[in-house]
């Protein structure tokens, strides 16, 4: 459902909809959400239908119906984070600030969604609660960690789906479902009362099926955002060509080169350009462990004294967090810092970045299994957004026609520096040259 039609309607209506395909749907639909707040958001739906009918809106959020990932905080509940409940755990004071803006601006939330355990894989997998099937295509990953939250909005289930981001888990389930998928640059919205994967790179993020109520929801939740709204109508694209085109399908490549030729034809400049020496660096840091997961092992240290608790596939990427140094650790962090500038040197000439958001379709569920296909499946989703989290820049995976019944492809423009605004301003203006799908 677009934007202007979901908007047009009764939110009273559509969420009466939505709570009946929900609850007399097959699994499939139940996996997407963990918890559904159909009470709370019967009135929330209608308080939003007095207002609207009134014309008292207290803006373009209101009463569209949003779903939270289950790693924010709301209060009375404990959040799981797609794990299982413990003994110590305790329910939450107060919303997360995302969640309290929200309440605010009017939006309806109709539950929290399904995600990896603790968010720290791209797969989209969860063993304790389910997996929702890709939107395309039942036999495929959702992608991840924010699965529910991708599949939600892919199944007409919410307009916008709030998750979070700290190496592609916004950007890579919308990529493999046909979506937008927007990750800020990170201290651009509060992460209070978020459940944390990594201090140095979590950030909130969002999933739609078009711009304007992404670019709605973070006009309200970003601070300091002094950057253009208003793109040149020539953009300068750098295309990296290099290591994170390696290992692309055939279908991924076809895809994007059309995108290219399409942003051509709109006289944008598309350039080839050789980044690297700079882009290659977050790996040969982190080639002995990541400060993801160096700073996820910190965080589960406690629970792991239970392994029993873990989907086993994050409990071994959490174990080797825990064998990184704390030398090595550090190291990271100051080379991180020292990289961020040449990065941003280099894109001085340019606009945007712009490459496919991962170089395959979304993987079989068959193709999973045996020895070592988990880890490598994930590190091929996780290799090229998670590039862009390292280097703190915003990211936005945009869907590229494909054609009638094939898989979804995303192509993910990267912005300069603190240009969050700009970056949406500049997807926005690719609409027609970089032709959403419509699912």
């Amino acid at each position: 459902m677009t934007d202007a039609a979901s908007s047009s309607l009764p939110s009273s209506s559509r969420l009466k909809a939505i709570l009946a395909k929900v609850d007399g749907s097959p699994s499939d639909y139940r996996d997407v959400f963990t918890r559904l707040y159909a009470a709370s958001a019967a009135d929330e739906a209608e308080a939003s239908d007095k207002r609207r009918a009134a014309g008292r809106a207290p803006g373009p959020l209101d009463g569209r119906i949003v779903s939270i990932k289950d790693l924010f905080d709301v209060e009375g509940e404990v959040t799981l984070a797609g794990g299982l409940p413990g003994e110590g755990d305790k329910p939450a004071v107060e919303d997360a600030d995302v969640v309290s803006v929200l309440r605010k601006c009017g939006t309806v939330i109709v539950g929290k969604t399904n995600m990896t355990e603790y968010a720290f894989s791209g797969l989209g997998l969860n063993p304790h609660y389910g997996t929702p099937a890709n939107s395309g295509d039942p036999r495929r990953i959702p992608g991840g960690s924010s699965s529910g939250a991708a599949i939600s909005v892919a199944l007409d289930l919410a307009d916008l789906a709030i998750g979070s981001d700290t190496g592609g888990s916004v950007r890579i389930p919308a990529a493999l479902n046909g979506l937008v998928g927007f990750k800020p640059s990170q201290n651009r919205i509060s992460r209070r009362g978020v459940f944390p994967l990594s201090f140095t790179l979590d950030c909130v993020g969002f999933i739609a099926k078009d711009l304007p109520i992404i670019a709605a929801a973070y006009d309200v939740l970003a601070t300091d955002d002094r950057s253009s709204i208003a793109p040149a109508e020539t953009i300068r694209c750098g295309v990296p060509r290099g290591f994170l085109f390696s290992g692309m399908e055939v279908h991924v490549g076809h895809a994007f080169a059309k995108a290219l030729h399409g942003l051509q034809q709109q006289g944008h400049v598309v350039i080839d350009v050789d980044l690297d020496g700079i882009l290659a660096k977050p790996f040969e840091l982190q080639s002995k462990g990541t400060l993801v997961g160096a700073e996820a092992a910190y965080i589960h240290a406690e629970r792991m004294g239970d392994p029993s608790r873990f989907d086993p596939f994050v409990l071994s990427r959490l174990r080797k967090g825990q064998a990184l140094d704390a030398a090595t650790y550090v190291g990271i962090l100051q080379q991180r810092a020292a990289l961020m500038p040449r990065l941003d040197a280099a894109m001085t000439e340019l606009d945007i970045l712009i490459m496919p958001t991962v170089p395959v379709v979304a993987p079989l569920f068959s193709e999973l299994e045996g020895e070592g296909a988990m880890d490598r499946a994930n590190a091929l989703l996780l290799r090229n957004p998670s590039v862009f989290n390292f280097f703190d820049l915003p990211a936005i995976s945009l869907p590229i026609e494909t054609g009638d019944g094939a898989c979804a492809v995303g192509c993910m423009i990267v912005g300069r520096r603190g240009e969050d605004r700009r970056l949406i301003s500049i997807a926005e203006a690719f609409r027609s040259e970089v032709k959403y799908l419509a699912r």
